[in-house]
């Protein structure tokens, strides 16, 4: 990525170089330090802004992108959204088919953003014709002079983080570093990090996280895809239903699974605790890195880096709205609303 100093040439300039925020309490009877990698610092507020300007960028010095070109691509939302402020400035148009786990919301903003939105249905096999990655082959198929991204199988994904995530992580812990926590979705986060910290220390571990009702953590222990493995979930951006070649199994040491419930819980109470207001991702790593110490994989020695993927702003219809946790029977006498809201008539 670019690095600027005062006035940047697009608001592209501004992508990674992300900063690292030492948790104080949500971690405190935890043994270790633990650092968050807040990439809700990016300017589309999610880590998915890297992946879109090095893959466009790719295509651009290669000659499959000029001018008048459509980027396609398959989003749950933060990718769409990074994909449609990458095309606003460099002048192309954006298609993108949306898993209709995306909020409202998020589907607003990728339109907003002057994308053309397909929104298709979550609960459907990969192959079925109606999934977001059928629909966008389809829609690649259809457009003259058009390139689908596909992060799930571009190796340019984990190249992007391999390339900026990743040594920005040892720059900023001075080589320190001994444990990295990321949640799996396409696997290219997980993928280009591990891949760079363990070429500086074959000793870091990469710990992975996955959801139930994803297939990954069974496939990285067995190499077997089982459906059986398969059901819905609510976390977005976390998990698959297939197995994406831009997943490196070889450096994730280990999978720990979380539940929809718990990832939504402590991403709230990462607001609470720490000011920052990350999305149900984000939850879902402070979960895991909570299950991995209860397992003794941290000592007072342990540096751990978790990278929350992007900002609670694009879950106010869920997790951060008291009706949706209450509707999934999240809420119960012990896991209540902190806040309050009084209406003076």
């Amino acid at each position: 990525m670019k690095k600027h100093n005062g006035i940047t040439n697009s608001i592209l300039d501004l992508v990674g170089e992300t900063p690292l925020i030492r948790l104080n309490k949500i971690t405190e009877e935890l043994d270790g330090e633990f650092l968050a990698k807040y990439e809700a610092f990016n300017p589309g507020h999610s880590m998915k802004d890297r992946i879109a300007v090095h893959i466009v960028e790719q295509a651009e010095k290669k000659g499959i992108l000029k001018e008048g070109s459509t980027v396609i691509e398959t989003t749950s939302g933060n990718t769409g959204f990074s994909v449609a402020l990458v095309c606003i400035i460099k002048g192309y148009e954006c298609i993108l088919a949306v898993n209709s786990k995306a909020s409202k919301g998020k589907i607003n903003m990728l339109r907003a953003m002057g994308a053309k939105v397909y929104v298709c249905p979550a609960h459907v096999s990969a192959d079925d014709p109606r999934s977001y990655y059928q629909v966008a082959k389809r829609l690649h198929s259809e457009t003259a002079d058009s390139v689908y991204i596909n992060q799930y199988f571009n190796e340019l994904n984990s190249e992007a983080h391999y390339l900026s995530t990743g040594p920005e992580i040892w720059e900023q812990t001075e080589g320190k570093v001994t444990h990295v926590v990321v949640a799996s979705g396409t696997g290219g986060t997980i993928s280009g990090v591990g891949k760079y910290l363990k070429e500086k220390n074959p000793d870091v571990k990469v710990l992975g996280v996955d959801a139930y009702g994803s297939i990954l953590k069974k496939f990285h222990e067995t190499s077997d895809f089982d459906t059986n493995e398969i059901y819905p979930y609510r976390i977005e951006g976390l998990g698959k239903n297939l197995v994406p070649s831009a997943t490196n199994f070889e450096v994730i040491d280990v999978f720990e699974k979380v539940t929809d419930e718990d990832a939504a819980h402590r991403a709230r109470e990462l607001a609470t605790t720490e000011g920052l207001f990350t999305g149900y991702t984000s939850g879902a790593v402070i979960q895991a890195t909570i299950q991995y110490a209860t397992k003794d994989y941290f000592d007072k020695d342990s540096v751990v880096v978790m990278i929350l993927p992007d900002h609670g702003s694009r879950y106010m219809e869920k997790v951060y709205c008291d009706d949706w946790m209450s509707d999934q029977g999240f809420f119960d006498t012990q896991k209540q609303a902190r806040g309050s809201l009084e209406n003076i008539q």
